[in-house]
């Protein structure tokens, strides 16, 4: 009943879920300027329109480079001021209406541009002070790097609610659906209990997929779904499905996407293990190294397959994956020797660093 109960609800609220997701405005982290990949791109704007605007009026390169210094030397220190006030204020400034957001960046622009200018007066390099140009200078800057964080607010949105039930038609296909239940309904009579084992792993499957989950979730959490998952496809392959755990412990509390580990590990079966007479081998590892986790997902690949078909849900993954950590989250696939790998490296947070 309760199997039953998930996937009515699969059904009812998907086209729902998908409406909210696109019309939702509220209480999206819009100043969410806390990841390195934001600052350093950030910096380097700034330094390069500072870089062109020092090019007026100078008539040599060395003029150049000297008016640059002083000017960098004004926006650098604003600029970064203006990134971690943004940053403090972005959780207050998300439950205020989106015109209330974007004029209290420019605000704060024209603030850090009086900032930038003022620390210049002070160590004698602005001559006559040109509070005016700086004030508006700043604010032109911040608007457009609101722009840029509105834009990188509004691609994580559809990553956690609208996509990620688009994700599932796909990931947790229909075939699968009925595979499973076919594979229960053969179990019923022989060995009830694994057929009540594999309903509760296929509704843990669904509950995962339909309950919004935030912006990410553990690791930890990400591999007991892949144990389900492959509990199920165990029951449907039995022998040609060899699975293999290597999981630190230590990793567990790095943080993922919701549901970014089971579609990596659903590639492995239909490209590993369906395709093959003799089954493949598939190896799930977690590793702690220093401040960052490593996940791998292994399979093996009949011979003449190459890794034919293992890019078509991939690309989403590595762009959900950098979207919730940029630049700190690395994502790549090898094909040596018949041998499939997923590689992924995403930062710990502080309190799973520690032994």
């Amino acid at each position: 009943m309760k199997d039953l109960q998930i996937l009515s609800t699969f059904q009812d609220l998907t086209p729902a879920q998908a409406q909210q997701a696109r019309v939702r405005g509220d209480g999206i982290l819009v100043f969410d300027a806390c990841h390195v990949g934001v600052i350093l791109r950030a910096v380097l704007f700034v330094v390069a329109v500072a870089g062109v605007a020092a090019m007026f009026g100078t008539g040599s390169f060395l003029e150049w480079l000297a008016r640059a210094s002083i000017v960098t030397g004004g926006a650098l220190p604003a600029t970064l001021a203006w990134l971690i006030v943004a940053c403090s204020l972005k959780k207050p400034l998300s439950r205020r209406p989106r015109w209330v957001q974007y004029s209290a960046g420019v605000i704060l622009g024209a603030a850090a541009g009086l900032y930038g200018c003022g620390l210049l007066a002070l160590a004698g390099f602005a001559g006559p002070a040109p509070w005016t140009a700086s004030a508006f200078s700043g604010a032109l800057l911040a608007g457009l790097l609101v722009a840029a964080l509105v834009w990188r607010a509004k691609g994580r949105t559809p990553a956690s609610t609208a996509a990620r039930l688009t994700e599932l038609q796909s990931r947790i296909r229909p075939h699968f659906l009925f595979n499973t239940l076919n594979t229960a309904i053969a179990l019923v009579r022989e060995e009830p209990a694994r057929a009540e084992v594999i309903l509760e792993d296929l509704a843990e499957l669904f509950r995962h997929a339909l309950v919004d989950q935030g912006e990410s979730v553990t690791l930890a959490e990400e591999i007991a779904l892949a144990r389900h998952y492959l509990e199920i496809e165990q029951a449907r392959f039995g022998g040609r499905l060899r699975v293999e755990w290597k999981i630190d412990e230590s990793a567990g509390a790095a943080t993922l996407p919701p549901l970014l580990l089971q579609p990596l590990v659903e590639n492995a079966v239909k490209h590993g293990v369906e395709p093959s007479d003799t089954g493949a081998e598939i190896r799930i590892s977690t590793e702690r190294r220093s401040r960052m986790a490593v996940i791998k997902v292994t399979n093996t690949v009949p011979a003449g397959r190459g890794a034919s078909g293992h890019g078509v849900a991939l690309d989403n993954v590595r762009d959900r994956l950098s979207l919730l950590h940029d630049l700190q989250g690395t994502f790549r696939t090898v094909l040596v020797d018949g041998v499939y790998q997923v590689r992924i490296e995403v930062p710990l947070p502080s309190s799973g660093v520690a032994s």
